[in-house]
């Protein structure tokens, strides 16, 4: 058990049975009243954000999540499949659990797959992807009045906005958290 004073953004806690990701928290404390700890939080289950409180030095139970480098190998038609690369044990994840996840994984790359017991929780993301760009349009000479970029077309699906000089089959570093061109692969 762990100190509601000691939380954190980052820390995995387990509260009536729900897993959250803590990811602000903040103490208050006035001279007339005790000390209220309050925390915004992420149901690593359903994706929604909540805010618990709690009084100052009240125990939570953290949660043990643990991470296993697998190798994504197909789609079937509902879900993702994927292999532990040490044990070769196969796991499905549904499609539905992993739409913006899809948009950064190719076959036969490593991934880090959360779990907490047993239950597939979902994908760690690294920071930053490296894809290939399989669509992108021509740029315009001189066309520079507005924001110096062009859609392109990535393969795994997703459009992201680049700077004019990036052209078809080139690789490229997309930011896995919103999903920008962020630089040219080396």
């Amino acid at each position: 058990m762990i100190s509601s004073n000691d939380l954190k953004p980052g820390l995995t806690i387990l509260v009536d049975g729900e897993i959250y990701t803590v990811l602000e928290a903040s103490q208050n404390k006035t001279a007339r009243s005790a000390m209220v700890v309050k925390a915004k939080v992420r149901n690593v289950r359903t994706g929604s954000n909540v805010e618990l409180s709690w009084g100052g030095g009240e125990k939570v139970e953290p949660a043990q999540i643990e991470k296993r480098e697998m190798q994504y190998l197909y789609d079937t038609d509902e879900s993702m499949v994927f292999m532990d690369n040490e044990t070769y044990d196969q796991v499905e994840i549904p499609m539905d659990r992993l739409k913006w996840e899809r948009n950064f994984i190719v076959p036969n790359s490593n991934v880090n797959i959360s779990s907490y017991e047993g239950e597939i929780l979902g994908i760690i993301l690294p920071d930053k992807a490296t894809l290939k760009v399989v669509e992108c349009e021509q740029a315009v000479k001189g066309d520079t009045a507005t924001s110096a970029s062009k859609n392109a077309v990535l393969e795994t699906g997703l459009e992201v906005k680049v700077p004019l000089f990036i052209n078809q089959d080139e690789m490229i570093v997309v930011n896995t958290n919103d999903g920008k061109y962020s630089g040219r692969a080396k």
